[in-house]
């Protein structure tokens, strides 16, 4: 019977770029400072990594279609690198890929990487995929925009809860100016600088009722990290363990696209994080997970998944934001590094960046920003649209918690 990977693999580096304007570098140079600390951090040498995943989504812009440019950027001793690609959620598929081969037994020490870069190409949002899901948005949503897609989210919310549209706009703006604050704290992020309500409330429109502030950015960057068992780590003389929990992998099956969708929230991640919590041994998420790092491309993307993660109770995400209880001092900080609001959105290296903040976190290491005694970190990440999505979720914590 299958008993999940709960504590049978070990973090013991990570590593992570600056994210934004990064002009000057290519995608090799961001995964080569992303492995420098990242193997610093893990004190082993480069040999000693028996294989590799690389997550990356648009191959026409970053890498090619191959595992090649990491091998050979961070000169691995010839070993199996394996690119992986799951929208959104690539750089968690790298982190799966590779804790999966621990926990297996198929290796002894395993890296994950993941890079993107996206100011270089031409666009001031994401590009068209040139997958199944560009094919898509050709054929049956030729008008469909990333921020008009998730914009429906809003007003299905409200619409389901009979909230007026304004006091959800609040809570929106209250999102955004909790990350962006946040951010200010974190000198890896792109945007650091603080907003008030009000500023996110007046800013531009986008797609009623989303506006400036309401939308993440289009950023560079890179991050990685190093596995192994718990036993080879205490023989490396690693202490305070950081173990992965759970790791769990949503997808829709088109039945939200075709009729069973309410508008209001997202089926694979409530998904996940029930099978995710499961595998972690966690019974009550609200007051068992000390931190979040979830994926706010919209900020409304951010309110719902409060839900979705059985963190706040149906209908009352808008309460709990405004009450503060996201905030930084509140009972579940999200977003303690500034989200993807502050850092954008290099898709292949968001998973990975989320991890490296809990990683930090659960290490004391987060400066500025640091919890007091965190135990259990969650990230998720979401691809697609509210109607058609990839969700990933994981768990990290201390080990013997």
């Amino acid at each position: 019977m299958a008993t999940g990977i709960r504590d049978k693999v070990a973090i013991i580096g990570m590593g992570c770029t600056r994210f934004g304007e990064r002009w000057n570098d290519g995608a090799e140079d961001l995964m080569v400072e992303a492995f420098q600390e990242c193997l610093a951090d893990a004190g082993i040498e480069k040999n000693e990594i028996q294989a590799a995943w690389l997550g990356s989504c648009f191959d026409e812009v970053n890498i090619g279609k191959s595992a090649l440019p990491a091998s050979m950027a961070l000169r691995l001793p010839n070993i199996s690198v394996t690119r992986v690609e799951n929208y959104c959620a690539s750089g968690t598929e790298a982190f799966r890929g590779a804790v999966y081969a621990v926990a297996s037994g198929a290796c002894d020490i395993a890296l994950a990487i993941g890079v993107e870069k996206l100011k270089d190409i031409g666009y001031g949002g994401l590009p068209e995929f040139s997958s199944a899901m560009g094919m898509l948005n050709q054929l049956w949503m030729a008008n469909m925009t990333a921020p008009g897609g998730f914009a429906m989210l809003a007003t299905g919310y409200a619409a389901k809860y009979g909230l007026d549209i304004n006091d959800v706009k609040r809570a929106m703006a209250h999102v955004s100016m909790k990350s962006h604050a946040n951010g200010v704290l974190n000198p890896k992020a792109h945007l650091r600088r603080a907003v008030t309500e009000e500023q996110v409330l007046n800013a531009p429109q986008i797609a009623y009722p989303l506006g400036l502030f309401d939308c993440c950015g289009v950023s560079d960057g890179s991050a990685c990290a190093i596995v192994t068992t718990p036993e080879i780590a205490k023989s490396l003389g690693k202490k305070d363990l950081v173990s992965v929990k759970a790791l769990q992998l949503s997808l829709s099956n088109g039945t939200e696209f075709a009729y069973k969708w309410d508008g209001a929230h997202f089926v694979t991640t409530s998904k996940a994080s029930t099978a995710a919590y499961e595998e972690a041994g966690i019974t009550n998420p609200r007051e068992e997970i000390s931190m979040m790092e979830v994926h706010d491309c919209f900020s409304i993307t951010e309110l719902v998944t409060m839900e979705d993660l059985h963190i706040s109770e149906r209908g009352q995400a808008p309460k709990d934001i405004m009450d503060g209880f996201y905030d930084l001092d509140g009972g579940v900080p999200c977003q303690v590094d500034g989200g993807l609001k502050c850092f954008g959105h290099p898709i292949g290296a968001s998973g990975l960046r989320m991890l490296y903040e809990m990683y930090l976190q659960l290490h004391g290491r987060a400066g500025d920003r640091q919890l007091k005694d965190p135990k259990f970190g969650l990230t998720h990440n979401l691809g697609g649209f509210p109607f058609m999505n990839v969700c990933s979720v994981a768990i990290i914590g201390k080990h013997d918690a």
